[in-house]
């Protein structure tokens, strides 16, 4: 059972997420062929390795300072749209921080604010197929879970399978964002690669509170 939140605990979350993403980057390549330019699995390790880079530097930090630096680093990356959505969530995460210790409630604030944070990047929201269809079931479950449970890895837990179901959605789904806006109905058929990254992110995380 994990009742609170620290640096310590997130950090192994963040490395948790790189190692799925790592692990998983030909699937994200492949589905970015099918409806983008194919770059979306290159640019996802390297948001990964921007976040782990973050940890390393920030052992000794806060996790709210740990969360801006993180965003930062993802941020900078060199990755289209995908480092200034992903930089912005870890951002946002950070501003909604209060304290060395978070509980559930205060780890569900974590991940609002997030959500809020990416909402002012992106005009997507679910059915568009893009990152947003993981992300916002992923952060309403934690929410909802947290008014009912103190434990945060069985949130987490439940946030995993929000975010994996919300991304296995897209396949059914025309996108209306990105460049696989311009398949229109070709689209259909194809999984989302930014849905399926955030599905990752989230799977790592549960796995590392474990």
């Amino acid at each position: 059972m994990t009742q609170t939140l620290g640096t310590k605990e997130f950090s192994e979350m963040a490395v948790a997420a790189a190692g799925k993403i790592r692990t998983n980057v030909e699937v994200l390549t492949q589905l970015d062929c099918a409806t983008g330019d194919g770059d979306h699995g290159i640019s996802m390790v390297r948001a990964v390795d921007a976040m782990v880079q973050a940890v390393k530097d920030g052992s000794d930090s806060d996790l709210k300072t740990l969360l801006h630096s993180i965003g930062w680093n993802v941020m900078c990356i060199d990755g289209g749209s995908t480092g200034p959505l992903l930089g912005s969530l870890f951002m946002g995460m950070s501003e909604g921080v209060e304290g060395d210790r978070l509980d559930n409630q205060q780890v569900a604030a974590m991940f609002d604010a997030g959500l809020a944070k990416m909402l002012k990047q992106s005009k997507a929201g679910v059915g568009d197929k893009t990152m947003m269809d993981a992300l916002i079931p992923a952060v309403e479950v934690i929410k909802a879970a947290a008014e009912g449970s103190g434990d945060i890895s069985e949130i987490m837990a439940k946030a995993a399978g929000a975010a994996t179901d919300g991304a296995e959605a897209t396949t059914q789904m025309q996108a209306k964002f990105g460049r696989a806006r311009n398949l229109g109905e070709r689209s259909i058929g194809h999984g989302d690669p930014g849905a399926t990254s955030i599905s990752y992110i989230f799977q790592g995380f549960a796995e590392a509170l474990k």
